[in-house]
């Protein structure tokens, strides 16, 4: 078993082709260290522009392993970065924000500035979330969508913070909807709006999943059994040119049930029938236990079911700082032309 300087060295190393391509595309958010695949498992070691952000899932790291990473990635990036180390190995993922926990530097917990495909991003290495507030590993389908999304009207399902929305306003679409059930990280989209200015302006949907995509798709809206339906935005029924459609794991509301490994169905079918004609629907599944292929054939299957056949799909991969040894990469994108 190789030391953490070693694993992180070789890591590195490995990455260098793919940074030097990501800093010529003015992108400096990405992972450097992919624990799990990299010789720590738990560990994750990613670049937020001027941060450097370590969060440990198992168990925490001690002192001197953190000074151990610090150097070995600022010598690498030859960039003295703010520091930031979160220990997310309680419960439900939750970061230890005790006192005995790791404290960053005032600094390193102002709002910052990260950068990717030439967009400005906010950056906060704490807030009252848990995750950070940009995903890295669905920078590959935002990169997509910033190529492909020209005159389209654009749906970002499952939004958070809205990467995907801003890239389809810088890819110049006519229309950019942003739908999330937390107010909160739709605020953080309109700060990632105001921090591009040139781009056309997002709608910002605050709502549950099921209510919107379901009154979009023209179906009933209706509540989990024994639940009062609580209120939700009214919006008429339309299709959009190009659809995101990124599911937690899991999640329940009084609406129904996220539930990525026992029915991905419920959430896939309104959003095809919101995808319109001739349109593309992007679909991701996060679950490390589901195969590609068990997966696609579950999507196909159900958009044929629908109504809405797929003429055309492909499937697009994480980028080099997301390596995937065994092939079973946790995040799984298609892209389905209907």
């Amino acid at each position: 078993m190789p030391s953490l300087d070693q694993a992180l060295r070789a890591a590195f190393e490995s990455r260098r082709p793919l940074l030097e391509e990501l800093h010529q595309q003015d992108t400096d958010c990405y992972r450097l260290f992919h624990g799990s695949q990299e010789g720590a498992a738990g560990l994750t070691i990613d670049r937020y522009g001027p941060q450097l952000m370590v969060q440990s899932f198992h168990q925490p790291v001690d002192a001197p392993s953190l000074q151990i990473i610090q150097d070995a990635a600022c010598e690498f990036l030859g960039a003295p970065l703010q520091f930031v180390y979160n220990d997310r190995s309680q419960s439900n993922s939750r970061i230890d924000r005790s006192a005995a926990g790791h404290q960053p530097d005032d600094a390193a917990l102002e709002d910052q500035i990260g950068h990717e495909w030439g967009l400005r991003y906010r950056v906060r290495a704490r807030h009252s979330g848990q995750d950070p507030l940009l995903f890295l590993d669905l920078r590959n389908a935002r990169g997509w969508v910033k190529r492909h999304s020209a005159g389209k009207s654009v749906l970002n399902l499952f939004s958070y913070t809205c990467g995907v929305g801003l890239c389809a306003a810088a890819g110049g679409a006519a229309e950019v909807w942003n739908v999330d059930f937390a107010e909160r990280n739709l605020a953080v989209g309109r700060e990632n709006g105001e921090l591009n200015p040139s781009l056309l302006p997002m709608h910002f949907v605050h709502s549950d999943y099921f209510p919107a995509i379901r009154q979009l798709a023209g179906l009933p809206v209706s509540a989990r059994r024994g639940r009062t339906l609580p209120a939700y935005p009214r919006l008429a029924q339309r299709q959009f040119d190009l659809v995101l459609l990124d599911p937690p794991a899991w999640a329940r509301s009084a609406f129904g049930t996220v539930d990525l490994l026992r029915d991905y169905q419920s959430l896939l079918k309104p959003a095809l029938l919101a995808t319109a004609e001739g349109g593309v629907l992007i679909c991701c599944n996060n679950l490390a236990k589901v195969s590609m292929e068990d997966w696609r054939t579950q999507v196909l299957r159900c958009a044929e079911k629908a109504g809405r056949p797929v003429r055309e799909w492909q499937v697009l991969a994480p980028a080099a700082d997301f390596p995937s040894l065994d092939g079973l990469a946790p995040l799984k994108t298609l892209i389905l032309r209907l």
